[in-house]
């Protein structure tokens, strides 16, 4: 009786010992990083903590074992290791050590997720909603009416979708003032602005950019690509002024407007100047402009920043990737002129020949921020009508996983969490 009791407890201890933790790799070896993150948001809707190990196999998760998490991980292609007390020992050894650029945080609530974006579909795609899509993230929708009616803070993390928040239409007149699209977009969006009291679009959207900065200030999480992170600053700093031509808003622009704007009001830019030509397809100097960068499709390449794990544990979250090197990718708005960025900026992806930056992150009050210049991480110059990329077809891309490190960002515990 002794004998079998022991010979049980032997196969109880061993089992412990041989299925401790489960690691997702996230080096080369991880055939779908964005499931990966996916996998790990799904984890923490169960209400279990996931451990991310910063820098260590190109920032892995560590879970507790789990059979339903091997299987989740089987449904959805994911490559996993299951690893036992001593391998975990060594792991949690190895990134403790003081001169390895390595770091644990531990991931808790699973944060709730919105996208500003219009109710009705646009004519082209959001890479956001895309791999939120993918990697089977849900999130909600939510526009004007719900920012207005002060729903956001019911949210930790959200959206931009690729907005032009200074009243223009995206600046699409000269090319599509006649598409059927184009004219039903400004019919809603002045039937919005007539709705909520407003005579003017850019009024409208002034409005719902000060709510977002309200969001982020109460402690919220901000993520924007594209035009939304230019025009969302330059609709802060023109408070006051208008910046529209009369086929825009039924007036002629401040032609003075320049001089009238106030930096302090913005995020991320300071000292630019505008572009407020209604036939010129750029809102601002802030962007780097396809005729001013000397560049290729194959020669195109932003480098990521290389942040201390222990001290820098924001950005280091932030620039998670299997590559410090990610491919270019235009977009209305693709880079950032460095001598347009606040000092205060802490720019984590840049060109440095063409002296711009395309991945960059801020504080505004108890909140964070982050831009990220370009449309598609996967489609070179995307043109409005063609079709959505297809990220079955690039499951490892390093210019997603940015997108999705900012999506598991809010879950980190505050500990340690310096910029």
């Amino acid at each position: 009786m002794k004998k079998t009791i022991a010979i049980v407890l032997a196969f109880f201890i061993v089992l412990s010992v041989s299925a401790s933790k489960i690691l997702i790799p996230m080096d080369e070896l991880q055939k779908n990083h964005l499931k990966a993150y996916g996998l790990a948001y799904w984890v923490l809707k169960q209400e279990i903590d996931v451990d991310w190990l910063l820098n260590y196999r190109d920032g892995s998760f560590m879970i507790p074992s789990d059979e339903s998490i091997v299987k989740e991980c089987k449904i959805r292609g994911i490559n996993y290791e299951v690893i036992n007390d001593t391998e975990v020992g060594f792991i949690l050894e190895e990134i403790a050590k003081p001169e390895v650029n390595m770091e644990l945080v531990k991931l808790h609530k699973a944060p709730k997720i919105a996208v500003y974006s219009p109710k009705a579909k646009q004519p082209w795609d959001d890479a956001v909603t895309m791999v939120l899509t993918y990697a089977e993230i849900p999130y909600d929708v939510v526009f004007d009416d719900e920012v207005l009616e002060g729903k956001l803070p019911t949210y930790d993390w959200l959206h931009l979708h690729h907005e032009d928040f200074t009243g223009q239409y995206g600046k699409f007149w000269m090319q599509f003032q006649n598409a059927a699209w184009y004219k039903a977009e400004v019919r809603e969006a002045e039937a919005m602005a007539s709705k909520h009291g407003f005579k003017k679009v850019s009024e409208l959207k002034l409005a719902v950019a000060k709510k977002i900065r309200d969001f982020v200030s109460g402690g919220g999480f901000l993520f924007a690509m594209c035009s939304a992170t230019d025009t969302y600053d330059i609709a802060l700093a023109a408070d006051g002024v208008d910046i529209c031509e009369s086929m825009f808003d039924g007036d002629p622009a401040d032609y003075n407007a320049d001089a009238k704007l106030n930096y302090g009001n913005t995020f991320a830019f300071k000292d630019f100047k505008l572009k407020m030509n209604p036939y010129e397809y750029e809102f601002s100097y802030i962007d780097n402009t396809p005729e001013t960068r000397p560049v290729t499709e194959q020669n195109d390449v932003f480098t990521l920043f290389e942040f201390s794990a222990k001290w820098d544990v924001v950005p280091t979250m932030l620039c998670q990737n299997h590559t410090k090197v990610i491919k270019g990718f235009y977009g209305q708005t693709t880079a950032y002129r460095k001598q347009f960025i606040k000092s205060d900026v802490l720019v984590m992806g840049e060109n440095k020949q063409l002296s711009e930056a395309r991945y960059i992150h801020g504080t505004y009050g108890k909140g964070t921020w982050t831009f990220y210049g370009g449309h598609d991480p996967e489609d070179y110059q995307h043109h409005v009508g063609e079709p959505p990329t297809d990220l079955a077809l690039h499951p490892n891309s390093p210019g997603y996983r940015l997108i999705l490190n900012n999506i598991l960002f809010p879950s980190a515990k505050k500990k340690k969490m310096k910029t």
